[in-house]
Protein backbone atom coordinates (compact mmCIF):
# COMPACT_ATOMS: atom_id res chain seq x y z
CA UNK A 1 0.00 0.00 0.00
CA UNK A 2 2.67 2.15 1.14
CA UNK A 3 4.73 1.67 -2.43
CA UNK A 4 1.51 2.70 -4.35
CA UNK A 5 0.76 5.95 -2.44
CA UNK A 6 4.34 6.80 -3.04
CA UNK A 7 4.60 5.71 -6.70
CA UNK A 8 1.21 8.06 -7.16
CA UNK A 9 3.19 11.02 -5.47
CA UNK A 10 5.99 10.57 -7.87
CA UNK A 11 3.75 10.42 -10.58
CA UNK A 12 1.59 13.57 -9.62
CA UNK A 13 5.08 15.37 -9.10
CA UNK A 14 6.18 14.36 -12.42
CA UNK A 15 2.90 15.00 -14.12
CA UNK A 16 3.39 19.07 -12.76
CA UNK A 17 6.82 19.40 -13.36
CA UNK A 18 6.03 18.28 -17.10
CA UNK A 19 3.40 20.61 -17.63
CA UNK A 20 4.48 24.13 -15.59
CA UNK A 21 6.68 25.36 -18.60
CA UNK A 22 3.05 24.99 -20.65
CA UNK A 23 1.39 27.09 -17.95
CA UNK A 24 4.13 29.59 -18.27
CA UNK A 25 3.74 29.61 -21.97
CA UNK A 26 0.11 30.53 -21.55
CA UNK A 27 0.74 33.37 -19.36
CA UNK A 28 3.37 34.95 -21.63
CA UNK A 29 1.12 35.08 -24.88
CA UNK A 30 -1.56 37.39 -22.90
CA UNK A 31 1.08 39.97 -22.27
CA UNK A 32 2.69 39.62 -26.03
CA UNK A 33 -1.47 40.07 -27.27
CA UNK A 34 -1.75 43.13 -25.10
CA UNK A 35 1.73 44.62 -26.89
CA UNK A 36 1.44 43.83 -29.97
CA UNK A 37 -2.63 45.03 -29.32
CA UNK A 38 -0.82 48.98 -28.04
CA UNK A 39 1.52 48.55 -31.03
CA UNK A 40 -0.89 48.55 -33.28
CA UNK A 41 -3.39 51.32 -31.50
CA UNK A 42 -0.26 53.59 -31.41
CA UNK A 43 0.33 53.23 -35.09
CA UNK A 44 -3.25 54.68 -35.85
CA UNK A 45 -3.17 57.08 -33.46
CA UNK A 46 -2.83 60.80 -35.22
CA UNK A 47 -2.57 62.55 -31.84
CA UNK A 48 0.59 62.24 -29.82
CA UNK A 49 0.54 61.67 -26.11
CA UNK A 50 2.04 64.72 -25.64
CA UNK A 51 -0.96 66.58 -27.79
CA UNK A 52 -2.96 64.77 -25.62
CA UNK A 53 -1.80 65.98 -22.66
CA UNK A 54 -1.80 69.36 -23.64
CA UNK A 55 -5.82 69.08 -24.51
CA UNK A 56 -6.57 67.76 -20.94
CA UNK A 57 -4.33 70.21 -19.48
CA UNK A 58 -6.27 73.06 -20.91
CA UNK A 59 -9.65 71.99 -20.11
CA UNK A 60 -9.15 70.85 -16.72
CA UNK A 61 -5.95 72.30 -14.70
CA UNK A 62 -4.24 70.61 -12.77
CA UNK A 63 -1.42 67.67 -12.42
CA UNK A 64 -1.65 64.93 -14.84
CA UNK A 65 -0.91 61.34 -13.67
CA UNK A 66 -1.80 59.12 -16.13
CA UNK A 67 -2.53 58.77 -19.81
CA UNK A 68 -3.27 55.27 -21.55
CA UNK A 69 -4.20 54.59 -25.19
CA UNK A 70 -7.87 52.82 -25.32
CA UNK A 71 -10.19 51.98 -27.35
CA UNK A 72 -13.83 53.18 -26.01
CA UNK A 73 -16.93 51.89 -27.94
CA UNK A 74 -14.92 51.32 -31.08
CA UNK A 75 -13.12 55.01 -30.78
CA UNK A 76 -9.78 54.91 -30.66
CA UNK A 77 -8.61 57.59 -27.58
CA UNK A 78 -6.21 58.68 -24.84
CA UNK A 79 -7.92 58.67 -21.51
CA UNK A 80 -6.02 60.95 -19.72
CA UNK A 81 -6.10 61.12 -15.48
CA UNK A 82 -5.92 65.21 -14.29
CA UNK A 83 -5.39 65.18 -10.66
CA UNK A 84 -7.55 68.75 -10.05
CA UNK A 85 -6.64 71.37 -7.20
CA UNK A 86 -9.97 70.23 -5.37
CA UNK A 87 -8.09 66.60 -4.90
CA UNK A 88 -10.48 64.79 -7.51
CA UNK A 89 -9.61 62.48 -9.85
CA UNK A 90 -10.90 63.81 -13.65
CA UNK A 91 -11.20 61.46 -16.81
CA UNK A 92 -10.58 63.20 -20.25
CA UNK A 93 -11.50 61.83 -23.06
CA UNK A 94 -9.23 62.80 -25.90
CA UNK A 95 -10.21 61.53 -29.53
CA UNK A 96 -6.60 60.38 -30.77
CA UNK A 97 -7.53 60.97 -34.49
CA UNK A 98 -8.86 64.31 -34.00
CA UNK A 99 -7.50 65.47 -31.18
CA UNK A 100 -10.67 67.04 -30.03
CA UNK A 101 -11.68 66.49 -26.38
CA UNK A 102 -14.59 63.75 -26.02
CA UNK A 103 -15.72 64.03 -22.60
CA UNK A 104 -14.91 65.11 -19.13
CA UNK A 105 -15.93 62.64 -15.74
CA UNK A 106 -14.83 62.27 -12.49
CA UNK A 107 -13.23 59.33 -11.70
CA UNK A 108 -14.79 58.58 -8.26
CA UNK A 109 -12.86 55.78 -5.78
CA UNK A 110 -13.85 51.95 -6.15
CA UNK A 111 -15.98 51.62 -2.90
CA UNK A 112 -17.87 54.72 -3.60
CA UNK A 113 -19.44 53.13 -7.64
CA UNK A 114 -19.71 49.77 -5.21
CA UNK A 115 -22.12 51.92 -3.03
CA UNK A 116 -23.64 53.24 -5.66
CA UNK A 117 -24.58 49.91 -7.87
CA UNK A 118 -25.74 47.90 -4.42
CA UNK A 119 -28.25 51.40 -4.50
CA UNK A 120 -29.47 51.20 -7.78
CA UNK A 121 -30.13 47.19 -7.06
CA UNK A 122 -32.16 48.18 -4.12
CA UNK A 123 -36.22 47.59 -5.02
Amino acid sequence: MKQLVGLMAVAVGAMLVLNGPAWSDDKGKGKKNEAKETVEMAAKAKVTIDQAIKTASEKVPGKVVEAELEKKDGTLVWEIEVVTEENKVMEVHVDAESGAMIEVEEKKPEKDMKRERKQEHKP
